[in-house]
């Protein structure tokens, strides 16, 4: 089993297994779907953190518009009726205008909240460090918890224009967004390994061996952006730590330097009990070697 470190830049993104027959253009694909995935999995948590707060989203005409607007134009959202949460809702007023403000109740939102927990730490940055792999049943696992969650809190379904629910059909369109410049398509996903592109009509074992057992980090890049930065030689903490262990050891030096004044009496000629003694029997200032 290869185990790769898949990084975006510098910045830890998860891990994957793999083996060193797969063929790259699987690896690319298998690379980028889990990678969208969990930026899917982070834009639905994110707006159920606002569903909890300010309820289902209000219909695109009126989103961005201050209430005397709406009566102005005499809007209507028809779907605040259907809409309602378990339990009944709760006025809470969205600053921002994008959702009706009829937030779900304090249990119903706890309901959202420990969903969003749990499908953020499936899919975590974190799981690298305890050295979890991630794959697209873990990604699945964690769209169930929060599918799951809004059919308790919203029997009814939510709206069909609520991003929530565009997010889970498939159906959000991120163009023009912020968040659509992190998404990486399977056609425009590049991924390299010690400064070398991985490219497709080969297996991974034409990289990097035949040795099941390897640990490789590699980065994923989007095609034209040129060969990512590479690895720094040592991490930030190694290179904290040998500043450290640099600095001990100069504090040490003074210390032994001061050490060495203190006692540099003991050299001086002054000091020397015997010198009277050679001086007498004719010792002083003997040299050898030839003259």
């Amino acid at each position: 089993m290869v185990q790769l470190h898949v990084k975006r830049g510098d910045e830890s993104q998860f891990l994957l297994n793999t083996s060193v027959d797969v063929p790259l253009e699987d690896l690319i694909q298998q690379v980028a779907a889990v990678y969208n995935g969990r930026l899917k999995v982070e834009r639905i948590c994110g707006e159920m953190t606002e569903l909890a707060d300010h309820g289902v989203a209000l219909p695109p005409n009126m989103q961005g518009l201050a209430e005397e607007q709406i009566l102005e134009l005499k809007l209507r959202d028809d779907w605040q009726d259907q809409c309602v949460p378990s339990g009944g809702a709760e006025p809470h007023k969205d600053e921002v205008g994008r959702r009706n403000g009829h937030a779900p109740n304090a249990q119903m939102k706890q309901v959202i909240r420990r969903t969003v927990e749990e499908a953020k730490a499936l899919v975590s940055k974190r799981q690298v460090e305890a050295g979890v792999s991630v794959t697209m049943e873990t990604v699945r696992e964690a769209l169930d918890l929060l599918r799951g969650a809004t059919m308790i809190v919203y029997p009814m379904g939510l709206p069909p224009h609520d991003p929530i629910r565009m997010e889970l059909e498939d159906r959000q369109d991120l163009s023009g967004t912020q968040a659509s410049l992190q998404v990486i398509t399977q056609d425009q996903c590049q991924l390299w390994w010690a400064a070398r592109e991985l490219q497709g009509g080969r297996k991974l074992h034409h990289y990097v061996g035949k040795n099941e057992k390897t640990k490789l980090v590699v980065k994923i890049q989007k095609k034209g952006q040129g060969a990512p930065a590479r690895e720094p030689l040592v991490t930030e903490e190694q290179q904290k730590q040998m500043m450290l262990q640099y600095h001990r050891r100069q504090e040490e030096l003074k210390k032994l330097e001061a050490a060495d004044d203190d006692h540099s009496y003991l050299d001086s000629q002054w000091s020397d009990r015997q010198a009277l003694k050679r001086q007498f029997q004719g010792l002083t200032d003997i040299k050898w070697g030839p003259r």
